[in-house]
Protein backbone atom coordinates (compact mmCIF):
# COMPACT_ATOMS: atom_id res chain seq x y z
CA UNK A 1 0.00 0.00 0.00
CA UNK A 2 1.59 3.53 -0.83
CA UNK A 3 0.10 6.48 0.90
CA UNK A 4 -1.66 8.94 -1.14
CA UNK A 5 -0.34 12.20 1.19
CA UNK A 6 3.13 12.65 -0.11
CA UNK A 7 1.88 12.74 -3.88
CA UNK A 8 -1.02 15.28 -2.38
CA UNK A 9 1.74 17.59 -1.06
CA UNK A 10 4.21 17.58 -3.64
CA UNK A 11 1.43 18.55 -6.46
CA UNK A 12 -0.01 21.41 -4.55
CA UNK A 13 2.90 22.35 -2.91
CA UNK A 14 5.80 21.97 -5.97
CA UNK A 15 4.04 20.99 -8.71
CA UNK A 16 1.10 23.27 -9.31
CA UNK A 17 2.77 26.64 -7.93
CA UNK A 18 6.25 25.88 -8.84
CA UNK A 19 6.86 23.72 -11.59
CA UNK A 20 3.84 24.66 -13.84
CA UNK A 21 3.26 28.64 -12.43
CA UNK A 22 -0.10 28.51 -11.82
CA UNK A 23 -2.33 31.01 -10.13
CA UNK A 24 -3.09 31.01 -6.33
CA UNK A 25 -7.13 31.10 -7.53
CA UNK A 26 -5.83 27.89 -9.46
CA UNK A 27 -4.05 26.09 -6.39
CA UNK A 28 -6.72 26.82 -4.43
CA UNK A 29 -9.36 25.51 -6.43
CA UNK A 30 -7.27 22.52 -7.21
CA UNK A 31 -6.90 22.10 -3.52
CA UNK A 32 -10.14 22.32 -2.85
CA UNK A 33 -11.67 19.42 -5.11
CA UNK A 34 -8.74 17.07 -3.96
CA UNK A 35 -9.74 18.42 -0.33
CA UNK A 36 -13.52 17.40 -1.00
CA UNK A 37 -12.56 14.00 -2.66
CA UNK A 38 -10.52 12.79 0.48
CA UNK A 39 -13.21 13.58 2.96
CA UNK A 40 -15.53 11.62 0.90
CA UNK A 41 -12.89 8.96 0.12
CA UNK A 42 -11.89 8.72 4.07
CA UNK A 43 -15.47 8.28 4.87
CA UNK A 44 -16.00 5.56 2.09
CA UNK A 45 -13.59 3.31 3.02
CA UNK A 46 -14.22 4.38 6.94
CA UNK A 47 -10.60 5.53 7.46
CA UNK A 48 -8.92 8.75 8.79
CA UNK A 49 -7.55 11.03 5.87
CA UNK A 50 -4.37 10.04 6.28
CA UNK A 51 -4.47 6.62 5.87
CA UNK A 52 -6.02 6.94 1.72
CA UNK A 53 -3.45 5.04 -0.61
CA UNK A 54 -2.80 5.50 -3.82
CA UNK A 55 -5.30 2.45 -4.62
CA UNK A 56 -8.30 4.70 -3.20
CA UNK A 57 -8.09 6.67 -6.03
CA UNK A 58 -9.62 4.30 -8.44
CA UNK A 59 -12.45 4.88 -10.74
CA UNK A 60 -15.32 3.39 -9.01
CA UNK A 61 -14.40 6.21 -6.15
CA UNK A 62 -14.04 8.77 -8.44
CA UNK A 63 -17.14 8.35 -10.18
CA UNK A 64 -18.93 7.91 -6.89
CA UNK A 65 -17.56 11.37 -5.83
CA UNK A 66 -18.77 13.06 -8.49
CA UNK A 67 -22.04 11.90 -7.87
CA UNK A 68 -22.39 13.27 -4.49
CA UNK A 69 -21.41 16.27 -5.24
CA UNK A 70 -24.19 17.00 -7.61
CA UNK A 71 -27.07 15.25 -5.56
CA UNK A 72 -25.67 15.55 -1.92
CA UNK A 73 -24.00 18.97 -2.20
CA UNK A 74 -26.19 20.43 -4.64
CA UNK A 75 -23.14 21.17 -7.27
CA UNK A 76 -24.22 21.97 -10.58
CA UNK A 77 -22.45 20.16 -13.53
CA UNK A 78 -20.39 22.93 -14.39
CA UNK A 79 -18.74 22.57 -10.77
CA UNK A 80 -18.90 18.95 -10.99
CA UNK A 81 -16.85 19.17 -14.20
CA UNK A 82 -14.13 21.57 -12.48
CA UNK A 83 -13.69 19.02 -10.03
CA UNK A 84 -13.26 16.48 -12.16
CA UNK A 85 -10.33 18.54 -14.03
CA UNK A 86 -8.61 18.78 -10.60
CA UNK A 87 -8.65 14.58 -10.09
CA UNK A 88 -7.69 14.53 -13.80
CA UNK A 89 -4.51 16.82 -13.09
CA UNK A 90 -3.40 14.90 -10.42
CA UNK A 91 -3.91 11.35 -12.03
CA UNK A 92 -1.66 12.91 -14.43
CA UNK A 93 1.09 13.70 -12.35
CA UNK A 94 0.53 10.87 -10.51
CA UNK A 95 1.53 7.93 -13.51
CA UNK A 96 4.93 10.21 -14.02
CA UNK A 97 5.28 9.98 -10.50
CA UNK A 98 4.15 6.38 -9.87
CA UNK A 99 4.52 4.48 -13.33
CA UNK A 100 3.41 1.83 -11.46
CA UNK A 101 -0.34 2.79 -10.91
CA UNK A 102 -0.54 4.02 -15.25
CA UNK A 103 -3.32 1.60 -15.78
CA UNK A 104 -5.50 3.40 -12.73
CA UNK A 105 -4.77 6.85 -13.91
CA UNK A 106 -5.57 5.96 -17.44
CA UNK A 107 -8.98 4.79 -16.39
CA UNK A 108 -9.78 7.95 -14.30
CA UNK A 109 -8.63 10.20 -17.17
CA UNK A 110 -11.15 8.25 -19.61
CA UNK A 111 -14.01 9.17 -17.00
CA UNK A 112 -15.72 11.80 -19.82
CA UNK A 113 -17.26 15.28 -18.13
CA UNK A 114 -21.19 16.09 -18.23
CA UNK A 115 -22.59 17.46 -20.99
CA UNK A 116 -24.47 21.50 -19.63
CA UNK A 117 -26.51 23.51 -20.94
CA UNK A 118 -25.85 26.55 -22.74
CA UNK A 119 -27.31 29.73 -21.12
CA UNK A 120 -27.33 32.94 -22.20
CA UNK A 121 -25.07 34.56 -19.76
CA UNK A 122 -26.46 37.19 -17.42
CA UNK A 123 -25.79 40.78 -17.92
CA UNK A 124 -27.05 44.68 -17.10
CA UNK A 125 -28.63 46.96 -18.57
CA UNK A 126 -27.28 50.57 -19.14
CA UNK A 127 -29.91 51.62 -16.86
CA UNK A 128 -29.03 49.29 -14.10
CA UNK A 129 -25.54 49.20 -14.82
CA UNK A 130 -25.51 53.14 -14.36
CA UNK A 131 -27.74 52.62 -10.92
CA UNK A 132 -25.25 50.47 -9.76
CA UNK A 133 -22.06 52.65 -10.37
CA UNK A 134 -23.70 55.67 -8.73
CA UNK A 135 -24.80 53.30 -5.87
CA UNK A 136 -21.31 53.98 -3.75
CA UNK A 137 -20.88 57.07 -1.73
CA UNK A 138 -18.74 59.74 -3.06
CA UNK A 139 -18.50 61.10 0.64
CA UNK A 140 -17.11 58.33 2.31
CA UNK A 141 -13.39 56.70 2.26
CA UNK A 142 -14.69 53.38 1.28
CA UNK A 143 -17.55 55.00 -0.84
CA UNK A 144 -14.58 56.04 -3.59
CA UNK A 145 -12.80 52.88 -2.90
CA UNK A 146 -16.45 50.76 -4.02
CA UNK A 147 -16.82 53.45 -6.86
CA UNK A 148 -13.55 53.39 -8.54
CA UNK A 149 -13.71 49.48 -7.67
CA UNK A 150 -16.79 49.26 -9.55
CA UNK A 151 -15.97 51.46 -12.44
CA UNK A 152 -12.59 49.20 -13.29
CA UNK A 153 -14.13 45.65 -13.13
CA UNK A 154 -17.48 47.13 -15.43
CA UNK A 155 -14.99 49.18 -17.91
CA UNK A 156 -12.25 47.10 -18.17
CA UNK A 157 -14.39 43.56 -17.90
CA UNK A 158 -12.05 42.41 -15.09
CA UNK A 159 -11.58 38.47 -13.56
CA UNK A 160 -12.39 38.89 -10.40
CA UNK A 161 -9.26 37.57 -9.64
CA UNK A 162 -7.99 40.58 -11.70
CA UNK A 163 -9.34 42.86 -10.07
CA UNK A 164 -8.18 42.37 -6.62
CA UNK A 165 -4.68 41.74 -7.82
CA UNK A 166 -4.67 44.58 -9.88
CA UNK A 167 -1.42 46.53 -8.06
CA UNK A 168 -0.34 50.53 -7.91
CA UNK A 169 2.24 50.16 -10.87
CA UNK A 170 -0.32 48.61 -13.47
CA UNK A 171 -1.84 52.01 -13.08
CA UNK A 172 -0.95 55.13 -15.43
CA UNK A 173 -2.35 58.17 -16.61
CA UNK A 174 0.06 59.27 -19.36
CA UNK A 175 -0.83 59.94 -22.03
CA UNK A 176 -4.18 58.64 -20.50
CA UNK A 177 -5.81 56.43 -18.32
CA UNK A 178 -4.74 53.07 -18.63
CA UNK A 179 -4.12 49.62 -16.80
CA UNK A 180 -2.09 46.70 -17.14
CA UNK A 181 -3.99 43.44 -16.66
CA UNK A 182 -2.44 40.28 -15.75
CA UNK A 183 -4.92 37.71 -17.03
CA UNK A 184 -5.44 34.11 -17.00
CA UNK A 185 -3.05 31.81 -18.63
CA UNK A 186 -0.28 34.44 -17.51
CA UNK A 187 -1.53 36.95 -20.44
CA UNK A 188 -0.78 40.82 -19.92
CA UNK A 189 -3.13 43.31 -22.10
CA UNK A 190 -3.33 46.74 -21.81
CA UNK A 191 -6.63 48.32 -21.41
CA UNK A 192 -7.00 52.02 -21.89
CA UNK A 193 -9.79 53.76 -19.24
CA UNK A 194 -12.77 56.20 -19.76
CA UNK A 195 -11.98 59.92 -18.21
CA UNK A 196 -14.68 58.98 -15.95
CA UNK A 197 -12.94 55.51 -14.69
CA UNK A 198 -9.91 57.44 -14.60
CA UNK A 199 -11.57 60.29 -12.21
CA UNK A 200 -12.61 57.94 -10.07
CA UNK A 201 -9.84 55.80 -9.73
CA UNK A 202 -7.55 58.67 -9.16
CA UNK A 203 -9.91 60.12 -6.60
CA UNK A 204 -9.29 56.76 -4.63
CA UNK A 205 -5.35 56.70 -4.69
CA UNK A 206 -5.96 60.10 -3.35
CA UNK A 207 -6.94 59.14 -0.22
CA UNK A 208 -6.01 55.63 -0.32
CA UNK A 209 -2.36 56.85 0.87
CA UNK A 210 0.86 54.56 1.76
CA UNK A 211 -0.06 50.93 2.14
CA UNK A 212 2.01 48.00 3.50
CA UNK A 213 0.64 46.33 0.49
CA UNK A 214 0.93 47.13 -3.09
CA UNK A 215 -2.30 45.87 -4.44
CA UNK A 216 -4.74 49.12 -5.56
CA UNK A 217 -7.62 48.29 -3.95
CA UNK A 218 -7.49 47.06 0.14
CA UNK A 219 -9.91 46.34 3.18
CA UNK A 220 -9.98 48.47 6.31
CA UNK A 221 -7.17 46.90 8.18
CA UNK A 222 -4.49 48.25 4.76
CA UNK A 223 -4.59 43.99 3.63
CA UNK A 224 -5.44 43.72 0.08
CA UNK A 225 -9.39 42.99 -0.92
CA UNK A 226 -10.04 39.07 -1.37
CA UNK A 227 -12.45 38.26 -3.68
CA UNK A 228 -15.28 36.99 -1.34
CA UNK A 229 -14.82 40.93 -0.01
CA UNK A 230 -15.78 42.27 -3.30
CA UNK A 231 -18.51 39.85 -3.84
CA UNK A 232 -19.86 41.27 -0.31
CA UNK A 233 -19.33 44.97 -1.38
CA UNK A 234 -20.92 44.24 -4.61
CA UNK A 235 -23.78 42.56 -3.34
CA UNK A 236 -24.80 45.59 -0.95
CA UNK A 237 -24.11 48.24 -3.42
CA UNK A 238 -27.14 46.10 -5.87
CA UNK A 239 -29.28 46.00 -3.22
CA UNK A 240 -29.11 49.91 -2.76
CA UNK A 241 -28.90 50.76 -6.57
CA UNK A 242 -32.37 47.98 -6.54
CA UNK A 243 -34.14 51.19 -4.73
CA UNK A 244 -33.33 53.10 -8.32
CA UNK A 245 -33.77 50.17 -10.90
CA UNK A 246 -36.36 47.54 -8.72
CA UNK A 247 -35.57 45.12 -11.89
CA UNK A 248 -32.28 44.33 -9.93
CA UNK A 249 -33.93 42.70 -7.49
CA UNK A 250 -34.77 39.94 -9.82
CA UNK A 251 -30.76 39.54 -10.63
CA UNK A 252 -27.91 37.60 -9.26
CA UNK A 253 -25.49 39.87 -9.76
CA UNK A 254 -21.66 38.30 -9.65
CA UNK A 255 -18.65 39.99 -10.11
CA UNK A 256 -18.38 37.99 -13.22
CA UNK A 257 -21.75 39.44 -14.39
CA UNK A 258 -20.01 42.60 -14.89
CA UNK A 259 -17.65 41.34 -17.00
CA UNK A 260 -20.40 39.85 -19.04
CA UNK A 261 -21.71 43.58 -19.26
CA UNK A 262 -18.88 44.94 -20.84
CA UNK A 263 -18.71 42.00 -23.27
CA UNK A 264 -22.37 42.69 -24.31
CA UNK A 265 -21.71 46.54 -24.04
CA UNK A 266 -18.89 46.23 -26.10
CA UNK A 267 -20.01 43.60 -29.14
CA UNK A 268 -23.48 46.53 -29.16
CA UNK A 269 -20.83 49.57 -29.78
CA UNK A 270 -18.29 48.10 -32.15
CA UNK A 271 -20.05 45.15 -33.67
CA UNK A 272 -16.85 43.53 -33.67
CA UNK A 273 -16.20 40.22 -31.77
CA UNK A 274 -12.54 40.02 -32.04
CA UNK A 275 -12.41 43.54 -30.10
CA UNK A 276 -14.44 41.79 -27.53
CA UNK A 277 -12.12 39.05 -27.43
CA UNK A 278 -8.95 41.47 -27.16
CA UNK A 279 -10.55 43.56 -24.54
CA UNK A 280 -11.60 40.49 -21.83
CA UNK A 281 -8.28 38.12 -22.98
CA UNK A 282 -9.63 35.25 -23.94
CA UNK A 283 -6.97 33.51 -25.96
CA UNK A 284 -9.71 31.63 -27.90
CA UNK A 285 -12.21 33.50 -30.04
CA UNK A 286 -14.75 30.99 -30.10
CA UNK A 287 -15.14 31.95 -26.21
CA UNK A 288 -16.23 35.00 -26.97
CA UNK A 289 -18.81 33.71 -29.28
CA UNK A 290 -21.15 33.15 -26.80
CA UNK A 291 -21.88 37.18 -26.54
CA UNK A 292 -23.28 37.01 -30.08
CA UNK A 293 -26.25 34.73 -28.81
CA UNK A 294 -26.75 37.47 -26.42
CA UNK A 295 -26.72 40.58 -28.78
CA UNK A 296 -30.10 40.64 -30.42
CA UNK A 297 -29.21 43.19 -33.17
CA UNK A 298 -26.78 40.58 -35.04
CA UNK A 299 -29.61 38.73 -35.70
CA UNK A 300 -32.12 41.51 -36.54
CA UNK A 301 -29.08 42.02 -39.30
CA UNK A 302 -29.71 38.91 -40.38
CA UNK A 303 -33.54 38.89 -40.70
CA UNK A 304 -33.41 42.28 -42.29
CA UNK A 305 -31.33 40.89 -44.67
CA UNK A 306 -33.74 37.79 -45.62
CA UNK A 307 -37.17 38.33 -47.67
CA UNK A 308 -39.89 36.45 -45.53
CA UNK A 309 -41.72 33.39 -47.96
CA UNK A 310 -44.73 34.68 -50.02
CA UNK A 311 -47.84 32.80 -48.60
CA UNK A 312 -50.80 32.64 -50.51
CA UNK A 313 -53.49 34.79 -48.97
CA UNK A 314 -56.96 33.27 -48.37
CA UNK A 315 -59.93 34.18 -46.25
CA UNK A 316 -60.84 32.65 -43.26
CA UNK A 317 -65.21 32.02 -43.18
CA UNK A 318 -66.99 30.97 -39.86
CA UNK A 319 -68.61 27.74 -39.52
CA UNK A 320 -72.63 28.04 -40.02
CA UNK A 321 -73.49 27.79 -37.01
CA UNK A 322 -76.42 24.78 -37.21
CA UNK A 323 -74.44 22.74 -39.66
CA UNK A 324 -71.81 22.73 -36.92
CA UNK A 325 -74.55 21.81 -34.43
CA UNK A 326 -76.02 19.08 -36.82
CA UNK A 327 -72.57 17.11 -37.59
CA UNK A 328 -71.99 13.84 -36.02
CA UNK A 329 -70.15 13.63 -32.41
CA UNK A 330 -66.92 11.65 -32.32
CA UNK A 331 -66.62 9.30 -29.31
Amino acid sequence: MKPLAPHLSYFLRERLPRERDASRHTCDAYADALRLWVVFAARRHRIPPSAIDVEHLEPSTVLAFLDHLESDRGNSARSRNARLVALKSFARFLEYRDPSCLEQTRRILAIPTKRTDERLVAHLSPEETRALLDAPSASTRDGLRDRAMLHVAFAAGLRVSELVGLVIDDVSYQPHPAIRVRGKGRRERLLPLWKETGRTLRAWLAVRGHSPCSEVFTNTRDQPLTRSGFQYILSKHVAAASTVQPSLKAKRVSPHVLRHTCAVHTLQATKDIRKVALWLGHANQQTTEIYLRVDPSEKLDAIESRLPPQLRRGRFRAPDKLLDMLRPKRS
